[in-house]
């Protein structure tokens, strides 16, 4: 069974030239790409005009009313009178922005969105909106997820996206690809916003909405980041802990550091605690008021104690833990 004109256009069969023109405008204007942010608009502004294009002239609409849209685009069969011009069938253009642009005329048809007075009416509601001020879209928020490599160092950070255009027409878009560029600055929080003003679809009557990036942290593998501070657990076997051989992998700066026994004070070997930690000041994050100065760096430990001794070998810890 074909799509129902009158369906589409929210009117009866019985409607009269005035009440389909009245539909159109209502339903264009709301259901228009530039103006509806609807999952499908597009083809619903296409059936709109598809619909109107048929219903608003007299022998299409008749040929529809008599013989449905099978027979307006099939073409009339010859019996039904072969001298009309629609034998061949109908066949819609496919550009719903000439029917727009042909019902409303003018260089801005979107000029139908505001009064006499030059108030802007809310198609939703019924009322006004201003007076004659353009509305910006809300701002489109996006995550930027950045490695705490990324944040410590800083980087640029290429971002494309994809957006509407208005032509040179004044109400037609296309769309087009752009590429932001993103400084990232040593130091940045989880949660800050990078803006760009205006970078949002074009359109008509609108300003584009700002565009924002919120910074989100990835997972690191070996540190934990609170605020402007590190944090990292080094494991280290329980026979290490007794000669005193602690070692910390590569660390923010790109170098090893070492934890000797004479970094600790004495009394703590050999009884470094499991609960035991280490404060590095000035290794931790950037502070980004002040990328020159850092947080501070804490190093907890993991004491691994065996799961399994042989006789020898508890023969040999109960030596040395009274020794």
């Amino acid at each position: 069974m074909g799509q129902d004109y009158y369906s589409v256009l929210q009117i009866t069969r019985n409607s009269e030239d005035a009440q389909i023109k009245n539909a159109y405008r209502k339903l264009a204007l709301k259901n228009h790409p530039l103006r509806s942010i609807e999952p499908g608009a597009v083809e619903t502004f296409r059936q709109i005009a598809e619909a109107y294009d048929v219903l608003s002239d007299p022998v299409k609409r008749g040929i529809y009313d008599k013989f449905g849209e099978e027979g307006l685009k099939g073409g009339i069969p010859l019996e039904f009178g072969s001298q009309t011009p629609w034998t061949t069938g109908y066949v819609f253009h496919g550009n719903p922005e000439k029917v727009f642009h042909e019902f409303f005329g003018g260089d801005n048809p979107f000029n139908e969105f505001f009064d006499p007075e030059g108030n802007e009416v809310d198609l939703k509601f019924g009322g006004l909106r201003g007076r004659g001020v353009k509305k910006q879209d809300p701002p489109i928020e996006r995550d930027l997820y950045l490695s705490l490599e990324d944040l410590f160092f800083g980087c640029t950070k290429k971002i494309k996206i994809s957006r509407r255009v208005l032509n040179e027409d004044g109400y037609s878009s296309t769309i087009k690809d752009k590429i932001l560029t993103i400084d990232v600055k040593p130091g940045w929080r989880q949660g800050t916003r990078i803006t760009f003003e205006k970078e949002g679809d074009q359109g008509p009557n609108i300003i584009p909405a700002d565009i924002i990036f919120i910074v989100k942290e990835k997972l690191h593998p070996r540190f934990r980041r609170e605020n402007d501070n590190l944090f990292f657990v080094n494991s280290i076997p329980l026979g290490k802990v007794k000669a005193g051989d602690c070692c910390m992998p590569e660390v923010s700066r790109g170098r090893c550091l070492a934890l000797v026994p004479s970094e600790f004070p004495s009394f703590i070997f050999p009884y470094l605690s499991p609960k035991y930690f280490k404060k590095v000041p000035g290794e931790g994050m950037p502070l980004p008021e002040d990328p020159t100065k850092k947080g501070d760096l804490f190093i907890y430990f993991d004491i691994q104690f065996p799961t399994r001794l042989t006789p020898q070998k508890k023969q040999m810890l109960r030596q040395a833990l009274l020794t």
